[in-house]
């Protein structure tokens, strides 16, 4: 795993690196490898935020929006990267619905612009820099549609995205895959299932449980809480993008799932119980659940199979569920300032989104 990270002075280009996956990254990245400077692109959005990072010499933030091609373009001569961990989208579900727009600008054209200068950037560079260069794009599983009770998703597995979200997300994966197929571009490739841990903006599900409950407020499982999601914790798919950007095979992309698999109706009494232990109150937070309109188009199930990079790269999820739900509910708790401010420079205090 270390070959390309052992190199000297290596130059890391994060994009995205302000947000929940990304900032958990740069973090990994500063932390681990002494040797790299990264470079952490950002357009610092509503859920962007830079206090995990904190203060690091070798951290260099470029507040740019991969949807301007001449600051993408200035912004990778800048960073003269030998790696490339693209991150940067726009990913909640329901925002889709709401302003498909952002979600073409961000996720399509931002990695368009970015693809192109990346090549010319990569074609430019010396022989031997070029040999370890690798353009890593960070994927989502929705791309693959819904299941069926029986089966799971693979590197094999047709696309049949079904939101505006995933649809925006497969098409930058064919972007990146045509870039590597017509101009020889090295890249990588993953899917991920649903993440979760500490420092993700309180939008996603098991942020807003907790805070709901925490303020008395109802807890909202849409339609019947039903469908099924394959929760990976965060710092187990941190591990995965460093085996993958290290030692996967160019041109090929891996699967990673944390073998998670629950109910949004298991997952949210999962999320109350752990809280009945960890803050206890007269009675169960789970008394605050209420069943709302569900939303358009919901994916009834997803699953990843991980046998890929189980086998290739010898990676392996460390945190159950059970074991990743303790260690958020407990960040949560403990964070709850950080919480209250992210919120309000977003202006979202966890109203519903994405109805028609």
């Amino acid at each position: 795993m270390t070959n390309l990270l052992a190199n000297k002075c290596l130059r890391v280009l994060v994009t995205g690196g302000a947000g929940f996956i990304g900032s958990t990254l740069v973090r990994r990245l500063l932390s681990q490898y002494n040797n790299c400077q990264v470079y952490n692109l950002d357009k610092y959005g509503y859920a962007s935020d830079l206090s995990s990072i904190g203060n690091n010499p070798n951290h260099f933030f470029l507040k740019v929006d991969l949807a301007n091609s001449v600051d993408t373009f200035d912004a990778v001569r800048y960073a003269d990267p030998d790696l490339v961990m693209h991150l940067a989208a726009e990913t909640h579900v329901d925002r889709s619905i709401d302003a498909p727009t952002d979600f073409i600008q961000s996720n399509v054209i931002g990695t368009f612009n970015l693809l192109e200068a990346i090549r010319l950037h990569w074609k430019q560079l010396s022989a031997e820099r070029q040999k370890c260069f690798r353009f890593h794009h960070i994927s989502t599983d929705e791309v693959f549609g819904s299941l069926s009770p029986d089966a799971r998703f693979s590197e094999l597995t047709a696309y049949d995205p079904r939101s505006p979200y995933s649809a925006t997300k497969a098409a930058s994966d064919h972007l990146v895959r045509s870039w590597y197929h017509t101009y020889g571009l090295p890249i990588v490739l993953t899917n991920c299932s649903n993440n979760y841990g500490p420092w993700q903006f309180p939008e996603k599900l098991i942020p807003v449980v907790i805070l709901n409950a925490l303020e008395n407020k109802q807890i909202p499982i849409y339609g019947d809480g039903s469908q099924i999601r394959d929760w990976l914790f965060v710092e187990d798919h941190i591990e995965a993008l460093l085996q993958v950007i290290t030692s996967g095979i160019i041109g090929e992309t891996y699967c990673i799932g944390g073998f998670g698999e629950k109910t949004n109706y298991e997952l949210v009494h999962s999320i109350c119980h752990e809280l009945d232990k960890q803050r206890p109150t007269s009675t169960s937070y789970s008394k605050l659940i209420t069943y709302t309109a569900d939303r358009p188009g919901h994916d009834q199930r997803y699953s990843i199979d991980p046998t890929k990079i189980i086998h290739n790269l010898k990676w392996q999820p460390q945190y159950s569920l059970d074991e990743g739900l303790a260690l958020t509910v407990a960040w949560y708790l403990k964070n709850l300032t950080w919480c209250n401010r992210v919120k309000k420079r977003s202006s979202y205090y966890g109203e519903r989104l994405g109805l028609l």
